[in-house]
């Protein structure tokens, strides 16, 4: 019997907006299909590397089809790779789990009847999954890679690969969003396909979104930008209406996102260490900023304040949770802080103008605090702020669908009476998802290549 193998025909240079990574072409001798590897750094001969074993699928890698997780787990495993600074993807032609694109397209048909998707391969005379991983093996070995930390949910690709002598050092999930399109497909993949997945509770008969947002790569990218940095990884986030508005008037706090949504919120405040809000929140809001529907510690609060206003009865020096940092500068009154402080309050008198409180500065002083994260909630000014200064990594918007006609996010960004046009960031890496009825988009902003000298956030922050 033939010993199958695969044969590397060439290799060129594919930038991506996750970074540059080198595309190889195999041939085999056992189908004439064109499977692929994606390679992202220097991988060769190396062990433990981060590995995604993806097999093909038109509707999911090509047109975004919402009925599985496939173009999700594609785009999310290049961002991870490129974030770890080196992996593997490999691009194995097998459509449908091995049944083709013909089959696939026609059991999609039967799942519109009723019938699961192991139920309709079933019926159309195939097996639930006929996948098979061998050349992905061969190419591994091709590589010359010994070992591999694997993202899938799949425990039988995890078997096949150990089978086929590639050593599987670790098993790294890869979790999905949900949405109505899919969520029967993937409990499906739990039930009857052994998946190890975390769909999340059920919520009055359906799922609740148990991953708003992919936290695990935005922790490491968390990590790295501090480990790098020594000051917090930013996360903006904020909800607003179809009109922009934020709140109906100053003062007059607005409740926009929905329950899903607001879930996620509190996945994200559970993924940072610290949470950041204008004293106008406070004086507003009275928020407690817990983790409360999400399971995860409480993070540090940290409120602008550069007058010291901080009310001593406010609910973040009662609640449960860390107790708040309060940034001020050093005009702030020094009765107030002793009163503030005898409550369990920390305030850092920041050196700067008498008018604002340096941003710069308190990234420096909060990453002192061993706060390597950050979650910037708001008010109005503090976003803007952020954003005009260009210190914000990564950007979370939640869109209600409503109208307001209220007070809104953003005005001008520009600094000292610059064009306003030139100081908006656009956003890279985007992602877009439905969390109940909100649309939520996030990705990281990119600033013209202008960067403000100052860094010092509003007195009336």
């Amino acid at each position: 019997m033939e010993t199958l193998s695969v044969r590397r025909l060439t290799s060129t240079r594919i930038p991506t907006v996750d970074g540059e990574f080198t595309l190889a072409l195999y041939e085999n001798d056992q189908d004439d299909k064109d499977h692929l590897a994606l390679l992202y750094g220097d991988v060769e001969g190396e062990e433990d590397v981060l590995v995604r074993v993806h097999s093909e699928c038109f509707t999911g890698d090509v047109l975004g089809s919402l009925r599985c997780d496939c173009g999700e787990q594609l785009s999310a495993s290049m961002r991870r790779i490129a974030e770890e600074g080196s992996g593997v993807l490999l691009y194995l032609r097998q459509e449908g789990r091995g049944i083709g694109l013909l089959n696939k397209l026609k059991a999609y048909d039967l799942q519109d009847e009723g019938y699961d998707t192991v139920e309709a391969n079933l019926m159309l005379g195939h097996g639930a999954d006929e996948r098979d991983y061998t050349i992905g093996a061969l190419i591994l070995q091709d590589l010359n890679i010994s070992s591999i930390r694997l993202l899938t949910n799949n425990p039988e690709k995890v078997a096949s690969l150990e089978d086929h002598g590639v050593e599987v050092e670790e098993r790294v999930p890869l979790e999905p969003h949900l949405n109505r399109h899919n969520t029967e497909y993937l409990q499906t993949k739990v039930d009857r396909m052994r998946h190890m997945l975390d769909l999340g509770p059920l919520n009055g008969g359906a799922r609740d979104n148990s991953h708003g947002t992919d936290l695990h790569a935005l922790d490491q990218r968390a990590k790295d930008h501090f480990q790098k940095n020594g000051r917090p990884y930013v996360t903006l986030t904020y909800a607003q209406s179809l009109d922009g508005s934020i709140a109906a008037s100053d003062g007059q706090p607005l409740p926009i996102s929905g329950a899903e949504s607001l879930q996620m919120t509190h996945r994200l405040r559970a993924a940072h260490d610290g949470i950041l809000v204008g004293i106008g929140t406070v004086l507003s809001d009275d928020p407690r900023l817990t983790v409360r529907q999400a399971d995860g510690s409480h993070p540090r609060p940290v409120v602008l304040d550069t007058r010291l206003r901080f009310p001593p009865d406010a609910r973040l020096l009662t609640t449960e949770g860390p107790p708040p940092i309060i940034a001020t500068n050093q005009q702030a009154p020094g009765t107030r802080q002793k009163a503030l402080e005898d409550k369990g309050a920390t305030v850092l008198r920041l050196s700067c103008t008498p008018s604002g409180i340096c941003l710069d500065a308190l990234l420096d002083c909060l990453g002192q605090h061993d706060i390597g994260s950050l979650m910037v909630e708001g008010g109005s000014e503090v976003i803007r702020s952020f954003l005009r200064h260009r210190l914000v990594n990564h950007l979370i918007i939640t869109v209600a669908p409503m109208f307001v006609g209220g007070k809104t996010a953003l005005q001008n960004l520009s600094v000292d009476g610059g064009d306003e046009g030139s100081s908006f960031p656009r956003l890279h890496n985007i992602q877009y998802r439905w969390m109940g009825q909100d649309l939520v988009l996030e990705g990281d902003p990119v600033w013209p290549d202008a960067v403000p000298d100052d860094t010092e956030a509003p007195s009336d922050a």
